[in-house]
């Protein structure tokens, strides 16, 4: 024995000679890896959003009441670890003079809010002139409201933090903007009655749900049909789908099932969706039965 006394910060060894790390240690790779998955478009607005306050002469503090942002999430939207939503851009153009630049960044901000496994499908959704959605269980996202797509995040197995519910509800939120885009999109959506049924939120919520389906089905690009419990074998007992065609013609499928989606370019594979699509929608109820169905539930609530 020397007498030295032993540096605390040393690796312990495992029986084999390797090193075990310190806590210090894993720490730091914990921070790194969470770095290391920050999406790079959100990396790259945060340091131009950084720039274009410096520029102006604003500290974080100063800056962010005007954005409607504490410093601590603004500090974070310009390190990368959390998106930027439109109102902040909005705010950050006209107060910084951003001429643009971070308003031209938005939608990809946006778009890597998506989980990975249905970002090459948004990116077919976009280009659609149709779009056909038959689903079984769950209510469409592109026809949830806020509340609805609320409950469904917070359900979420493994549970989702705040941050990560925020972004998936405002990811999903502003997908529905295609609903509404200029040329209009055809949207046919075929919903199977326990969809309906299954309560997500509370009886408020449900009853809400039904009257955003209702008004959304009075879109004149927009039919809402409705699959009832008890119709016997149809075509979409195997599964939802959608079926997508772009403007060039092309026509994709597209099914998930526990966050795994793919998607379907054959064009032998995509000729039986569209079969089956076309069956289903004549064993559903049609657009005005379905309306009056639809209601119905919401006067039970």
């Amino acid at each position: 024995m020397t007498g030295a006394k032993q540096n605390s910060t040393a690796p312990h060894r495992r029986k084999d000679g390797r090193a075990v790390p310190s806590p210090r240690t894993a720490d730091t790779a914990q921070q790194r890896k969470r770095e290391d998955d920050r999406p790079g478009i959100w990396v790259g607005y945060g340091k131009l959003l950084a720039k274009f306050r410096k520029a102006a002469g604003y500290s974080q503090e100063e800056l962010a009441p005007l954005l409607g942002y504490s410093p601590e999430q603004l500090a974070s939207v310009e390190q990368g670890r959390r998106p930027a939503k439109a109102p902040l851009t909005e705010a950050a153009e006209r107060e910084l003079n951003a001429d643009g630049v971070l308003a031209i960044l938005q939608e990809d901000v946006d778009f890597a809010k998506l989980p990975p496994f249905f970002r090459d499908f948004v990116l077919l959704e976009m280009e659609a002139v149709s779009r056909f959605d038959y689903d079984p269980l769950l209510i469409p996202g592109l026809l949830q409201t806020e509340a609805y797509a609320r409950a469904l995040f917070e359900g979420h197995v493994p549970m989702l933090d705040e941050d990560a519910i925020d972004d998936s509800l405002d990811a999903r939120l502003n997908r529905q903007k295609i609903l509404t885009k200029s040329p209009l999109v055809d949207f046919s959506f075929v919903i199977g009655e326990a969809a309906l049924r299954q309560e997500l939120g509370g009886a408020d919520t449900m009853r809400e749900q039904y009257r955003h389906l209702l008004a959304m089905g009075n879109l004149r690009n927009v039919a809402i049909q409705v699959v009832p419990i008890g119709s016997g074998f149809h075509t979409g007992l195997n599964g939802g789908f959608v079926l997508v065609e772009t403007a060039e013609h092309q026509r994709y499928g597209y099914f998930e099932s526990q966050d795994i989606g793919h998607v379907v370019s054959d064009s032998k594979q995509v000729s039986t969706f569209a079969l089956r699509y076309g069956k289903l929608r004549s064993q559903a109820l049609n657009v005005e039965e379905s309306a009056a169905f639809i209601e119905q539930l919401a006067g039970e609530r």
